[in-house]
């Protein structure tokens, strides 16, 4: 059994933890708010000591003194999609780093979003971070009137806040040129309209600009609501063969829907990228393990929440969109 002091009948200070563990206030606070700034071995002692006694930081204290809290607010539209958690996971290490914690809401609706901001709001935090999307009508104006610093993930000129993304457009254009590059004529394109924002929407119209440059037709565009899961992918493939026999390339929204069209490729007896090319988006772990390996586009979500939480916290939210990078990453699939 420990031999902690255990206090009791009392609200628990930052001074009782100190007093516990033999360190002063401020090597508890730091332990809690600046990690990186205590050595290891004292600060697992703090943490454990903290734990024993039932002692939670007030994340907000000083809120009113400071102007902010301690604690950054996420809003993520779903975690099915790998590069959300990628994302999050940029968003983690970059708060902690910075002394700060996340919370994280997922809202699969501008409606769903609208209350996930007012409860981040009521809790003070101390910056909001948002994924390009539709958002309700009034998202906007209360983000400004709370005058909390806001950050659009994956927006553009536009976005609420400050955007931070990197370039779709390019990396789309970059897809199509590689694609025609390797001799594909009868290219099929995904269009998703159900959502995304730029993580999408930027897309089309720079394949459209690569097929005209290269005197191709671009009327293989096949235009769905959402396009989520395997079956999708066996959906679109299906789709695009039955107005276009001859079709030879087609470039999915994810790795997901294009491993879909994979696995549908095989069941037809189809070679890829023989008979077929397919293209993926997103560079999720799928596209690395199937057989072929699928050619995609790396988006680097990491960087994208590191980039959030870093404008955020500097506060430099008037300034034009932050550049995150993006890589074409060729494999066996086209």
């Amino acid at each position: 059994m420990s031999e902690t002091p255990h206090i009791l009948h009392k609200k628990l200070t930052m001074q009782d933890v100190a007093d516990a563990a033999g360190v002063s206030p401020m090597t508890v606070s730091n332990c809690f708010r600046y990690p990186d700034r205590v050595r290891e071995k004292t600060r697992s002692t703090v943490m454990k000591i903290a734990a024993e006694l039932g002692y939670v930081p007030n994340l907000s204290a000083g809120t009113l003194a400071a102007g902010s809290s301690r604690v950054i607010g996420a809003v993520l539209p779903s975690m099915r999609n790998s590069s959300f958690y990628n994302y999050t996971a940029g968003l983690r290490r970059a708060a902690a780093e910075r002394g700060f914690e996340l919370i994280t809401m997922i809202a699969e609706t501008p409606e769903e979003e609208l209350s996930a901001v007012q409860t981040l709001l009521g809790l003070r935090v101390a910056g909001i971070a948002l994924v390009a999307g539709p958002h309700a009508p009034e998202l906007r104006q209360l983000l400004v009137l709370a005058g909390v610093p806001v950050v659009e993930s994956w927006g553009g000129d536009g976005a609420i806040g400050r955007g931070v993304s990197y370039d779709v457009g390019a990396a789309s254009r970059a897809l199509t040129r590689h694609l025609i590059a390797q001799g594909r004529r009868r290219i099929g394109f995904v269009e998703v309209t159900g959502g995304g924002g730029q993580r999408y929407a930027m897309r089309l119209p720079a394949f459209r600009q690569e097929m005209f440059a290269a005197g191709l037709s671009d009327s293989l565009v096949l235009t769905v609501r959402a396009a989520d899961g395997f079956g999708s992918g066996a959906r679109i493939l299906d789709e695009f063969l039955a107005t276009d026999p001859n079709l030879d390339a087609i470039l999915c929204p994810t790795d997901v829907v294009a491993a879909g069209a994979l696995f549908e490729c095989q069941r037809r007896g189809l070679s890829v990228p023989g008979d077929i090319a397919v293209a993926g988006w997103g560079d999720y772990d799928i596209g690395r393990q199937v057989s072929p390996t699928l050619t995609t586009v790396r988006a680097f979500s990491d960087e994208i929440g590191k980039g959030a939480i870093e404008v955020l916290v500097s506060g430099e939210g008037a300034k034009a969109p932050l550049s995150t990078p993006f890589a074409l990453e060729v494999r066996e699939s086209a």
